[in-house]
């Protein structure tokens, strides 16, 4: 079944081990007040969101290579297959790392997550 995978996890940024509740109490990233916000706990399974301090420095870095690694595509792309223009290409990349952050910000914090709590069955309704 498609609900016990990660990359279920991930994509709907669900809880890892029960892969139900919500990791985030606003589903909206562009929130930018609430973009942090999540629940203390699952509220399907428990499980705390924070298991210690400073847990979520981690996700950082999977941002960090999320934005790397889009960037180098649109700029390879719009420089080789378009044949944009440097000043082009640069406000375009600008303009989408700006525009992508929020959900590379949570994204990155799914992946962090489920690299660190696997999925429970006995936690699941999806048997």
């Amino acid at each position: 079944m498609y609900h016990d995978t990660v990359v279920y996890s991930i994509l709907n940024l669900k809880c890892p081990r029960c892969h139900q509740g919500k990791m985030f109490l606003d589903p909206n990233p562009y929130h930018l007040k609430k973009i942090y916000a999540m629940p203390d706990n699952c509220p399907v399974c428990g499980q705390s969101n924070l298991p210690e301090i400073g847990f979520w420095w981690g996700s950082m870095y999977i941002s960090y290579g999320l934005s790397v690694g889009l960037s180098v595509v649109t700029v390879l792309f719009l420089w080789l297959v378009l044949g944009w223009p440097d000043w082009a290409i640069l406000s375009a990349n600008a303009a989408l790392m700006i525009a992508i952050l929020p959900l590379a910000f949570r994204y990155a914090r799914g992946v962090w997550f489920n690299m660190f709590v696997r999925f429970d069955k006995k936690y699941s309704v999806h048997q």
